[in-house]
Formats: structure tokens, C-alpha cells, sequence
């Protein structure tokens, strides 16, 4: 058999790591809608409307990264809709000279490129996803978020066994909009964590959230329409615009993970006030969402040589 593989061009490529990319989507045991094979990074997208599992690799080139079809193999599907998702989820067409540059002059960031270099900012193609991960993800450590997350997937997404691997989409707003409270209750969520989400989907479902409703927002105007709606405030609206959008200057001061980092980078006693959180960011402007990305980054283990 034949597979169909797609070279996706990598921007900047002097400044990127797969490896790194790797680590970083490695994180948690309890992820299910990727899996890191040998290297490899294996998951379930849509192309052409139809479900599609990809290996995606390095490719011969450091210019390039190969996704090759894995399943179903007997269909040619649109390369571009392969080639557009892992773009945006490993922000391919990122440039981060820029950015490397501005840590050196930065006291919290310096030495933070020559740690992680190559690191891109991982995103979440799926708005729905993006949207409702940091909704999971209140009030409660990143664990337990990671299994309710895992609880949702495995009960409501799409799934599809490959080769006795379990691939799964990310459930369709349409089908958590149909739900009521007492469907995830059961599964641990709060009942106003599963108010929220069962609401978001509703307005993603209606359309009154969509791609097409945010692409023509600026930051500030995107921002407010994600505040406006019931369980998303500026933690969760920023982290959307972050991870989704690739608002370079969303900035998510609230973080517990941003605030250990600072923690730690400067050996601080305590979590830093809100107020010196605003006075180490207030120079970051077009790098917030990267100082921030790599900030936690320095949460996680070393990468091994």
C-alpha cells in the first residue's frame, strides 16, 4: 500500500524543534487525542469533512515536517487541510527571531531561548476545544483537568480504533449542546462547570460563536466577546485567543502556572502579587503569549539528549 504523504513547509526553521515540540505535547498520560510513537506524532484530524489518523515526522529536510496517512488507507484526502492543521497546531509559520532576540534584554526571560530553542507555541485548532479547555480547567489542578477532559473525549468524541489504537476528535459543540447538566455530572464535573460548557457549545452550535464570528475581531474586540459569554472570564478568554486565535499579546496574568514560574525563576518566597505580575509583563506587549509559553515550559523536566 501506497500512503499519501504531505511535506509541510516549517517558517523559520533554524529556530525550530520538534523534540522540543514533542516534550512539551508529552506532558500529561492522560492525553488522548495524540500520541508521541518512536518520535513520531500520531492523531485523528478531519480532511475533507472525514476523519483521518496522520503520523506526523521530521522530514529529510530540517525545512520540513512529512505527515503521512496512516488510516484509512485507500483514499487521497486534501492536503491542505493536513498541511493547514499541523501548521497551525505546531505554529509552523511562526518566526521567532524576534522574539529570541527581546529575551535577552528581558530579566524574567533571558536564557529562556537557549533552554528551548525550537520550541513553537502549541495551539488548539479546534475552537470549540480551545474555548472550552480552560473552562475544564477552573479552579482545579491541572491533573484532575486533564482527566476530566480524557472522561469528556472518551464519552462524546469521535473515535475510531487503528490498528489497535484508540483515535479520537474532540466532541462536536452539536453534541455537548444536547446534553444536560446530569450527563457530566456523574464524570465529576461541577454542575456549573457542566452549565458552562453545555451553554458555550449551544452558542458555538448557533453559530453565535464561531471562526467566522472571531477572524475579523482585533484582540481587544475578541476578548470581549469571549468575557461576555457565562463561564469564560479573562483567564479562559486570553487563553483561547493564545491558543486559537495566536493573539501574540494575549497574556493570562491569573495563571497558577505562569505564577509558579516566576516563582521560581526568581526564587521568590511566595507567588508574586498580581501588581509585580503586571510590572513583568507590562514590556512583553507582542511577546506575551511566548514569554508566557515558555515560562512554562521551565515548569516541565529537562529535555533528555
Amino acid at each position: 500500500m501506497i500512503r499519501q504523504k504531505i511535506k509541510i513547509p516549517v517558517n523559520d526553521p533554524a529556530n525550530f524543534s520538534f523534540r522540543e515540540c514533542l516534550h512539551f505535547l508529552g506532558r500529561s498520560d492522560k492525553e488522548c487525542l495524540h500520541y508521541i510513537v518512536d518520535g513520531k506524532l500520531r492523531r485523528m484530524l478531519l480532511a475533507g469533512g472525514e476523519p483521518v489518523v496522520v503520523e506526523i515526522a521530521s522530514g529529510d529536510d530540517a525545512a520540513y515536517l512529512e505527515a503521512t496517512v496512516l488510516a484509512p488507507g485507500d483514499m487521497l484526502f486534501p492536503e491542505k487541510d493536513i498541511q493547514d492543521f499541523v501548521t497551525r497546531w505546531l505554529h509552523l509559520d511562526a518566526d521567532l527571531r524576534d522574539f529570541y532576540a527581546y529575551t535577552q534584554t528581558d530579566p524574567l526571560l533571558r536564557g529562556l531561548a537557549d533552554e528551548y530553542r525550537g520550541l513553537r507555541l502549541v495551539g488548539m485548532p479546534d475552537l470549540f476545544e480551545a474555548v472550552t479547555w480552560p473552562i475544564i480547567g477552573q479552579q482545579i489542578n491541572l491533573s484532575f483537568a486533564y482527566t476530566l477532559r480524557q472522561r469528556l473525549i472518551h464519552h462524546f468524541g469521535y473515535h475510531q480504533q487503528v490498528d489497535g489504537t484508540d483515535y479520537y476528535l474532540y466532541p462536536h459543540p452539536a453534541v455537548i449542546a444536547s446534553l444536560s447538566p446530569e450527563a457530566l455530572t456523574p464524570m465529576q464535573f461541577s454542575r456549573s462547570k457542566a452549565l458552562y460548557l453545555i451553554e458555550t457549545a449551544k452558542a458555538m452550535a448557533a453559530g453565535q460563536l464561531s471562526e467566522q464570528v472571531l477572524a475579523p475581531l482585533d484582540y481587544a474586540a475578541a476578548r470581549d466577546r469571549l468575557v461576555a459569554m457565562k463561564g469564560i472570564g479573562n483567564w479562559s478568554a486570553n487563553y483561547t485567543l493564545m491558543k486559537y486565535s495566536r493573539f501574540p499579546q494575549a497574556v493570562l496574568l491569573e495563571d497558577v502556572g505562569l505564577q509558579n514560574a516566576v516563582r521560581q525563576r526568581l526564587q521568590l518566597p511566595a507567588k508574586p502579587s498580581m501588581a509585580a505580575l503586571q510590572e513583568y509583563a507590562r514590556p512583553w506587549q507582542q511577546h506575551a503569549a511566548y514569554a508566557i509559553f515558555y515560562l512554562w515550559r521551565s515548569l516541565l523536566s529537562p529535555l533528555n539528549d
